[in-house]
């Protein structure tokens, strides 16, 4: 009788065990499980990053300065602006290039309405603007013609475009610093040179009064490089700056951009 007890008693032991070790395999497999299924899910939602604002966001809008037209290298001011910027800083530099070759005021003020541009021109930390120089010389055409009446009617025209396009830009971004490259006369060694030089230098004028009355614009002038040499900054067209010219006006607006 007393064997059969102690039989008994180990018999329930046992079986005490086997349900306590199955509680806890359970217990522990089913927190895992709940786990990992946790972590699954953490995983699959999407994480909203910004990469643009990685560093510091350029956008570029405007004409074939802004395009680079005639640097072989294909960089333009805004590829040496970006390497002043990088060894200036030492932080990433996102550029958005949307120059156009040819582009005149009015087509730049209907781009500013592509979807695209707007969310760019949104998260950008500057935005670099060239254009007027072909509502201006019009491929030459105007200094070739030299009628006073027209040039003026082009200026009150570009005038109107350009104070549009700030507003443009800055409903989009009210914190970002704009930046308008003036205007060089790549004609200033031929005849008439003195009449061509007031023409340029009074659209100049007008175009940093213009950005004089906006918070956060600043006009960046680069007349006065090409002034003396300017076949030495020009490209083979006659018109466009090279290699070196747009590396001048690179530096230019590096020197003005403050972190």
């Amino acid at each position: 009788m007393k064997k059969y007890s102690v039989r008994l008693t180990l018999v329930f032991s046992v079986l005490s065990l086997i349900l306590m070790l199955f509680g806890l395999g359970w217990t522990i497999q089913n927190q895992f499980f709940s786990k990992g299924a946790s972590e699954a899910i953490e995983e699959k939602e999407p994480v909203d990053v910004d990469e643009d604002k990685d560093g510091k966001v350029v956008v570029a809008l405007g004409d074939s300065l802004t395009r680079g037209t005639g640097d072989d290298s294909g960089k333009g001011y805004i590829g040496y602006l970006v390497d002043e910027l990088e060894e200036k800083s030492k932080e990433k530099i996102t550029i958005h290039n949307f120059g156009v070759k040819g582009y005149r005021s009015n087509q730049l003020l209907d781009q500013l309405k592509q979807r695209e541009i707007q969310r760019k021109i949104q998260s950008a930390d500057y935005i670099l603007i060239t254009i007027g120089g072909n509502d201006l010389f019009q491929s030459g055409q105007t200094f070739l013609q030299m009628d006073e009446q027209k040039i003026a009617q082009a200026k009150e025209s570009y005038m109107k475009n350009l104070e549009a396009i700030l507003k443009e830009v800055r409903t989009m971004n009210d914190s970002a610093v704009i930046f308008h490259i003036g205007l060089y006369n790549p004609f200033i060694d031929l005849n008439d040179s003195k009449l061509t030089t007031k023409i340029v230098r009074d659209w100049n004028y007008d175009s940093n009064q213009l950005l004089d009355q906006n918070e956060k614009a600043v006009y960046v002038p680069t007349f006065d490089l090409f002034q003396l040499s300017v076949n030495d900054y020009l490209y083979t067209d006659k018109f466009h700056p090279n290699a070196e010219g747009y590396r001048l006006i690179a530096e230019r607006v590096a020197s003005l951009i403050t972190w």
